[in-house]
Order: structure tokens, then C-alpha cells, then sequence
């Protein structure tokens, strides 16, 4: 008997202190688009929820909670650690492991935002890396 699949995807949702400044970094450093915004008018600044994507994977942020801000962490499976590692230090992101071969296997490079979440982009280790 074939079981349904339930769930389909899950999204990290992170406390931020400012919205703007986070949008912003994730934005033009990480390289994620602003999907929506509530309230969506942006007549008041704080708090905020944002939805934003980059290549099909969703990140939520959120202002409601500010003393939550920096104490989450996020891992996102990408195709180049490498490549993304690149990308986004040119623009100035806050690397804080650069590309390294763990002894599990992953290839992961840890970025914080500005509030200090931590995000842990990692390859699959069946990648072949050239």
C-alpha cells in the first residue's frame, strides 16, 4: 500500500531585529528576492513578516519577536558551495566558515546575517565537485 506524502516542503522562519537591514542583506548580498511583505503597505516599519525565495527555496523573516533575533539557524542544501560562496562574498557577506570539507561528508560554508542567524549552505556529498 503506497502512503501519501503529507509534507511537502518546510520554510525557516528568523527573528530579526530590523527589517529593513535584513531585507536588504538578503536580499542584494544573498541574492533572495522579496516576495511579500505584511503589512503590506510598509506605512509602519516595525514589526514586519517577509517571504522571500531564491531559486525555489523560501526563507521567512520576522520583526515581531526582536529578542529572538540572531538565535536561529537555517541549513539550505545548494548545488555549488562553491560557486555560492563566491557569489555572495563579493558582495560582502559575513562568511564565517568558508568552503570546508566536513568529516560527515557535507561541503558547507556558514554565513551570518545581521542579527547573527546563522545559515549552513551545504552540497550534497554524491556531488561531484570539479
Amino acid at each position: 500500500m503506497e502512503k501519501n506524502i503529507m509534507i511537502k516542503t518546510a520554510i525557516p522562519v528568523l527573528s530579526v531585529s530590523d527589517s529593513g537591514r535584513a531585507v536588504d542583506y538578503y536580499c542584494r548580498v544573498l541574492g533572495f528576492e522579496k516576495m511579500f511583505a505584511y503589512p503590506p503597505d510598509g506605512a509602519k516599519p516595525e514589526p514586519r513578516y517577509i517571504g522571500l525565495a531564491r531559486d525555489g527555496v523560501w526563507l521567512h523573516l520576522h520583526s515581531y519577536k526582536p529578542e529572538r533575533a540572531g538565535m536561529t539557524d537555517a541549513f539550505l542544501w545548494v548545488a555549488d558551495v562553491d560557486q555560492l560562496h563566491d557569489e555572495v562574498s563579493a558582495r560582502g557577506a559575513d562568511v564565517q566558515l568558508p568552503p570546508t570539507d566536513q568529516t560527515w561528508g557535507n561541503r558547507e560554508l556558514i554565513i551570518r546575517d545581521p542579527d547573527g542567524n546563522v545559515l549552513v549552505f551545504a552540497t550534497d556529498p554524491k556531488v561531484v565537485r570539479g
